[in-house]
């Protein structure tokens, strides 16, 4: 999927020039480990080294009379190296170089993806210290639940994310791995030491066993990660998009100098950015599907998959990279609105202190169902007509028999619902620095909310 949102070096990897190198690549290691055993002629193997090449147009061209991607590519190789060729491909079989080769792909793929997430990460690490404070509603089933921060939101992100890094790396360790034995991978025209030592050059590990191919699930495993790190983007794309809701606008993605809502309403600031990685996580989702659908092949080999990779697996590592790109720079540019998650807070009159009542009426010897059904009564009463909850509680004489009108207005407080966000940044970043308690100003922000570069130490992803 090469288009005009392709980042240069994804989208040069997955080229067929980039294909093509990967195999010569791949060929070469081959002749220089024959020449090791003194298979090839060192004379001729310089020979081949110099001379060797090939051209896209003429190996489309080749391709078009023998219907074989691989033999048309050799070819094109031996019309530049001449009687030379005769050493290339010796022992080998097509899925040898292509599915070696592919593993070089999919391994930088994997490098780049990996530093895409690690810039996520000093991100949403950035965002979390700034609004480790920022007091907004937590909501459950979108409806109020408890107040929280929004850096705990991003703090949760991370965590998302750091565990998508580890899989990843775990993914690419299964994808790194390479494959010479042959037709049916018995090394019947080629000796294991061949495949050890153009592995070893290739910065591989051999396949320890295996049929005419790598096995797929290790591409599989690939995919499924990728389609892991776009269900955790969607997860925060789906969060923006509720947040700048008209009816919530507690965040908004960046709206640009000369940006343009709609064609129709001059008005409109539409979370387009979010909406994006929605749509695009869906067909990285689908792609990890088919991958697992490549698994189970007849036999040795048929090329049922191969049709399949040409497609999934350029697509999914380009998806992935933009789409990562894409939730950095929206993340890192997020607007944020703390009167307005104040407000919002306000609009439920204090019903998410509920829990804190019911426990202190169990406290005071009521039995849990008796003071549940106290307090959701008045909850319900608060819920119906839009009264204040405390207010209703300290008329409700049961309640404020047990509890005192000083009792109920502490538990009114916002402190119980923060005094553990510390802890909670402790156990994610690890850093004395999200430890430190940090200064609220009258918003209710963060000291340091806003600025661009905050610092933050601990756990280096």
């Amino acid at each position: 999927m090469i288009s005009r949102y392709t980042r240069p070096a994804m989208g040069r990897l997955w080229t067929l020039e980039s294909k093509y190198e990967k195999w010569l690549e791949v060929e070469i290691a081959a002749c220089e480990a024959w020449a090791a055993k003194g298979r090839i002629p060192a004379g001729t193997l310089k020979e081949i080294k110099q001379k060797a090449g090939f051209d896209s147009a003429r190996i489309e061209e080749i391709e078009a009379s023998v219907k074989h991607d691989v033999i048309a590519f050799l070819t094109s190789v031996a019309e530049k190296v001449g009687p030379a060729s005769r050493y290339i491909h010796m022992g080998l079989t097509s899925s040898d170089v292509a599915d070696t080769a592919l593993a070089l792909q999919m391994r930088g793929a994997s490098d780049i993806i990996i530093k895409d997430i690690r810039d996520l990460l000093a991100v949403l690490k950035k965002q979390a210290l700034a609004h480790k404070n920022t007091v907004c509603m937590g909501r459950s089933h979108g409806v109020h639940a408890e107040p929280m921060t929004l850096g705990l939101k991003f703090a949760l992100w991370h965590e998302d994310m750091r565990r998508n890094l580890d899989r990843l790396k775990e993914a690419r360790l299964a994808i790194s791995v390479g494959k010479l034995s042959g037709a049916v991978g018995t090394f019947s025209n080629i000796p294991p030491e061949i495949e050890e030592n153009v592995c070893k050059r290739l910065g591989l590990k051999p396949e320890p066993v295996a049929t005419q191919v790598i096995q797929r699930d290790r591409h599989a495993q690939y995919l499924l990660t990728l389609a892991l790190v776009a269900a955790g983007i969607e997860k925060i794309a789906i969060e923006i998009r509720h947040l700048q809701r008209t009816e919530v606008m507690e965040a908004e993605e960046p709206f640009t100098k000369g940006q343009k809502g709609s064609s129709a309403m001059p008005h409109k600031r539409n979370p387009i950015g979010a909406e994006n990685l929605s749509g695009l996580a869906r067909i990285v989702r689908s792609n990890a599907v088919a991958a697992l659908e490549d698994i189970a092949l007849w036999h040795e080999r048929d090329i049922s998959h191969s049709s399949v990779e040409r497609v999934i697996v350029p697509d999914s590592s380009i998806l992935t990279d933009y789409m990562l790109a894409r939730l950095t720079g929206l993340l890192d540019g997020l607007l944020v609105y703390p009167e307005r998650m104040k407000a919002n807070m306000e609009r439920s009159h204090g019903l998410y202190n509920s829990q804190r009542v019911l426990l202190a009426l169990t406290r005071e010897g009521m039995s849990r169902e008796d003071a549940y059904r106290l307090v959701q009564k008045n909850a319900m009463k608060s819920w119906k007509n839009g009264e204040s909850f405390l207010q209703l509680l300290l008329s409700d004489k049961e309640v404020a028999g047990r509890l005192g009108r000083a009792g109920l207005k502490g538990l009114f407080s916002m402190g119980p619902y923060l005094q553990n966000v510390d802890y909670i940044f402790g156990r994610v970043f690890h850093g004395r620095d999200a430890l430190t308690k940090t200064k609220k100003s009258p918003t209710g922000r963060g000291a340091g909310a806003g600025k661009r570069n905050i610092r933050g130490g601990g756990r280096k992803d």
